[in-house]
């Protein structure tokens, strides 16, 4: 029931919003459509307002990020209708430098997601009342969920009690990472563990 609802919501869209999807597809028992960046807010505007859709809800809005892309970025919009009692998603496909119209107009609960997009991923949204990071600290240096971001991060943040004050500090790691202890079971021993010399055959 629920695939044949979304396939019927599929051809509803693409006979109604035309050439302002770019792709369609049912993938994960939700359907997913792709629009232009320059559309997205006419595109959320109508499943929000259309009485054959109404995704009153947007319940999350997240960035993906594909460093081999030229276009790196994807931003997914969640969106639910309570109406329908169906979920899908929205997704705009931008680069580092360019833009993406905000959708708080739309919805104002995409204020915090947008700015968190933003802080995350260096993701831009233009017409955003108040776009700054809202997760990492004043003054931090990049997007931590980009994949060419170090997993170590770049500075270290303590409280330092002589001077009584918070500290930025290199991060300086203590351990080797890459030194590996190859006579652990997990890497390929050479050496016999008790009970297999059980298994030797002559």
């Amino acid at each position: 029931m629920n695939e044949e609802a979304l396939n019927e919501l599929a051809a509803y869209l693409t006979e109604s919003l035309g050439s302002k999807i770019e792709d369609s597809a049912l993938r994960y028992g939700e359907l997913s459509i792709t629009v232009p960046a320059s559309q997205i807010v006419s595109v959320l505007t109508f499943l929000r307002d259309d009485v054959q859709c109404q995704f009153v809800n947007l319940t999350d809005i997240s960035g993906v990020d594909y460093p081999s892309r030229a276009n790196r970025f994807d931003v997914v919009y969640q969106l639910l209708s309570p109406r329908l009692n169906l979920r899908m998603r929205v997704r705009v496909i931008t680069d580092e430098d360019a833009s993406v119209p905000s959708v708080t107009g739309v919805y104002a609960g995409a204020l915090w997601y947008e700015r968190e997009a933003y802080d995350m991923y260096g993701i831009l949204f233009s017409g955003h009342p108040d776009l700054r990071r809202i997760l990492t600290d004043y003054g931090f240096e990049g997007h931590p969920l980009r994949k060419d971001f170090p997993l170590t991060g770049f500075v270290e943040v303590r409280y330092d009690d002589q001077v009584k004050r918070v500290v930025y500090e290199p991060v300086e790691l203590r351990q080797e990472f890459r030194n590996f202890d190859f006579l652990s079971p997990w890497e390929a021993t050479d050496y016999v563990l008790p009970g297999d010399e059980k298994a030797k055959t002559n």
